[in-house]
């Protein structure tokens, strides 16, 4: 990787993580600036402002995350029930990046910027949009080859999921605990049961 490269992936995955501890609005150029070392010039050299960081962020750092985490575990697992338990299971007590203090870091952007800023608006929805479609194929064809009832929905499925999802990281950054989240998946876990 070249050096400016580089730089530009340093200052994204730093701002990432002070933004997911701060908030996008109550982090300003100059502290990604101290975080990162790098000099406003070289900050400016890479984004003209702050929301084309932000956007850059959901881009290049959330969206790989994101189909490392939802999407991936669909092409490898065939019983999408399966493969929804262990997501869950490993997004909420397997990944190191991800705090119950703060939450989802996708709800975060989205409750905190939807409102104000149309681009990020539709970013984050691109993101959303993707792991539901994800969701919903993988419950359709397990629907096909005997995972899922054949009478299970798949939309419903997939929204159940992902606000469950997003409402369970909320859970946790309220008690900054993991503990909730194991009422949560023994729950999903019933509930996939009733899909079967």
């Amino acid at each position: 990787m070249k050096k400016a490269a580089a730089t530009r992936l340093n200052i994204l995955q730093k701002a990432f993580e002070l933004i997911y501890v701060k908030g996008y609005r109550t982090t300003s150029i100059d502290d990604i600036i101290a975080t990162t070392q790098v000099t406003k010039g070289a900050f400016y050299y890479h984004f003209k402002n702050k929301d084309e960081m932000g956007l850059a962020i959901i881009h290049e750092i959330m969206k790989p995350s994101l189909t490392d985490s939802l999407i991936i575990p669909f092409q490898k697992e065939p019983d999408p029930l399966q493969a929804i338990y262990q997501s869950m299971h490993h997004l909420l007590l397997e990944d190191k990046l991800l705090k119950p203090e703060y939450g989802c870091p996708a709800s975060n952007f989205t409750q905190e910027m939807s409102p104000w800023h149309t681009d990020f608006n539709n970013a984050l929805d691109e993101l959303v949009d993707q792991w539901k479609k994800t969701l919903i194929k993988a419950i359709n064809d397990g629907k096909k080859n005997g995972y899922v009832r054949k009478d299970a929905n798949a939309v419903q499925v997939s929204l159940f999921v992902i606000s469950g999802y997003w409402g369970i990281r909320n859970f946790g950054k309220l008690e900054n605990s993991r503990t909730v989240y194991l009422a949560y998946l023994k729950e999903l876990k019933n509930y996939l049961d009733t899909l079967k």
